[in-house]
């Protein structure tokens, strides 16, 4: 929730009346995710929920835009931790059984850590540039916003396929 706080003042959309103009549910991001069978089909999905959030009555204002974006990157956003998270401990698992043994791997542990420590600092330039690209304008939350979320989906997809791939 804290990325979706901080995108929602970072757009304009932080006033309470403002909120109760929109409606966001993760329902159709949910739904698409279950008919995906890809990771290339998956990350069609980003963007679904915040699409039915701004779409319905027509709003297209850059701040519901806005909004709407960053409601949805909060999703992707605890889905992503939930996969580290879950990443981490399995992956904890397999060096502490590979210390074991007279194998020598690497530590992947500590390079799924230095990924992610990596991957933060890229994401938030990457969604400042796309912010910067609008000159000042008022699209620029909105870019940044989508762009927040279309990354952090990305990247939880990826997790949540190599967790896969890891057998959990």
């Amino acid at each position: 929730m804290r990325l979706a706080s901080i995108l929602c003042v970072a757009v304009g959309a932080a006033s309470p009346a403002f909120a109760t103009e929109l409606s966001f549910s993760p329902k159709a991001t949910e739904a698409c995710l279950a008919d995906a069978t890809t990771i290339g089909t998956q990350a069609d999905c980003i963007g679904a929920s915040a699409a039915a959030c701004y779409s319905p009555e027509g709003v297209f204002s850059n701040y519901a835009i806005g909004a709407c974006f960053a409601l949805e990157a909060d999703l992707w956003d605890r889905r992503l931790n939930d996969a580290y998270r879950a990443l981490l401990a399995v992956e904890a698992e397999l060096v502490a059984n590979v210390a074991e043994s007279d194998i020598r791997l690497p530590d992947t542990v500590a390079a799924l850590r230095e990924m992610q420590r990596a991957w933060i600092p890229y994401r938030d330039a990457a969604c400042w540039y796309e912010y910067a690209t609008w000159g000042g304008g008022t699209g620029g939350g909105p870019g940044n916003a989508e762009c927040l979320m279309r990354l952090t989906g990305q990247k939880a997809l990826e997790l949540e396929a190599r967790l896969k791939e890891r057998g959990e």
